[in-house]
């Protein structure tokens, strides 16, 4: 068996011991720390701005990593401003893989001088880069709260099933502000052809799923029709972690249906302000495939305003996700971290010594 487990059990640790310390203390670590600004102007890493990551090598009974029928496609957006917290996540999930050499990774770009890093991190690590072009999505975006949102790689999973190549059938989308702390293949394994599903993630039906729309859009009975009066129920679903059946997508239009609710909101009225998310809910929220919550222990960066601290969600914890404004890359260097950032540091190669281009 490969070694590829060994950081689990410290992981499991350190997430019970924050727990332990939350009840026994009687208060929540969510509120104390001081707000992190991000920096005005994205940071250009060097290629050398990183640790090299170990080879990680397939576990007994993994198989031939060069079979195509046993590989685990990932998908992720790379830029300048989120690329160390990209570079943990991949370090994440090949450090928890049984099988890491059965895992491609396949990253949306806009410049292909973003992979560099990528490159000299990960040595032996397959991967593709796909060019994501901003204008195919540009004059479609609207305002929304955090200027983080708005940045055209954000949607860019929306268009995800056309970038891909066609003999990958089934991807997994993740953000770049998580950390895998299981084997990503137990979520790649969910059953997507029950049903005829597109997407699979976790699903949260007893939240307040009014928030995500404005008065505009629930005051309006053709547009809020999309919800009410019918059998499918308004569930909400996080779009950084999802598994897409990708051929489905590209049958079914649904980028082109993700963009007539964007028409709707560049042209029409504002319906909604928090970035790509609410198209993707109002075409296919309560419409996908549920998948246990812990895969996604989302919002650990706090709210889109404010980011502030949050402690976890209980229960089980397959992957942690800073979805949000604070994110624990920022808050660390502040020296000002909330209790759930020292989870995402041991998975952090960044090098500061080496870290900035000239």
């Amino acid at each position: 068996m490969g070694y590829s487990w060994t950081w689990l059990p410290a992981a499991v640790l350190l997430l019970a011991t924050t727990h332990a310390m939350s009840a026994a203390s009687g208060i929540q670590t969510t509120t104390e720390a001081t707000v992190i600004r991000p920096p005005a102007a994205p940071t250009r890493y060097s290629p050398g701005a990183f640790m090299e990551a170990p080879a990680f090598r397939n576990g007994d009974g993994c198989g031939t990593p060069s079979s195509s029928s046993s590989r685990v496609h990932i998908a992720m957006t790379l830029d300048a401003t989120y690329l160390r917290g990209t570079i943990a996540a991949v370090f994440s999930i090949l450090r928890h893989a049984a099988c890491p050499e059965d895992i491609t990774f396949h990253f949306l770009a806009a410049h292909h001088r973003d992979a560099d890093a990528v490159r000299h991190t990960f040595p032996y690590l397959d991967y593709r880069v796909h060019r994501f072009d901003p204008a195919r999505v540009s004059a479609r975006i609207s305002r929304s709260v955090r200027t983080a949102l708005d940045q055209p790689l954000n949607y860019a999973r929306i268009y995800l099933a056309d970038m891909l190549p066609r003999a990958v059938a089934r991807v997994i989308y993740l953000d770049s502000d998580l950390v895998v702390v299981d084997d990503v293949r137990k979520l790649w394994s969910v059953d997507l052809a029950r049903d005829g599903h597109v997407v699979a993630a976790p699903e949260y039906c007893h939240t307040n799923f009014t928030k995500y729309f404005t008065d505009a859009f629930w005051s309006d009975a053709n547009l809020s029709a999309t919800f009410r009066g019918r059998r499918r129920r308004p569930c909400y679903f996080n779009t950084g972690v999802m598994v897409m059946d990708v051929a489905r997508w590209r049958a079914g239009g649904y980028s082109r249906r993700v963009e007539e609710w964007m028409a709707v909101q560049k042209q029409e009225k504002r319906i909604y302000s928090l970035g790509s998310l609410p198209p993707y809910l109002l075409v296919l929220a309560g419409e996908i495939m549920p998948v246990d919550h812990r895969w996604n222990q989302h919002g650990l960066g706090g709210d889109n305003v404010e980011g502030r601290c949050r402690s976890l969600h209980p229960g089980p914890i397959s992957l942690l996700h800073w979805s949000g404004k604070g994110k624990p890359w920022l808050r660390l260097d502040s020296k000002k971290p909330c209790a759930v950032d020292h989870l995402w540091a041991p998975y952090d190669l960044y090098n500061a010594a080496t870290a900035l281009e000239d």
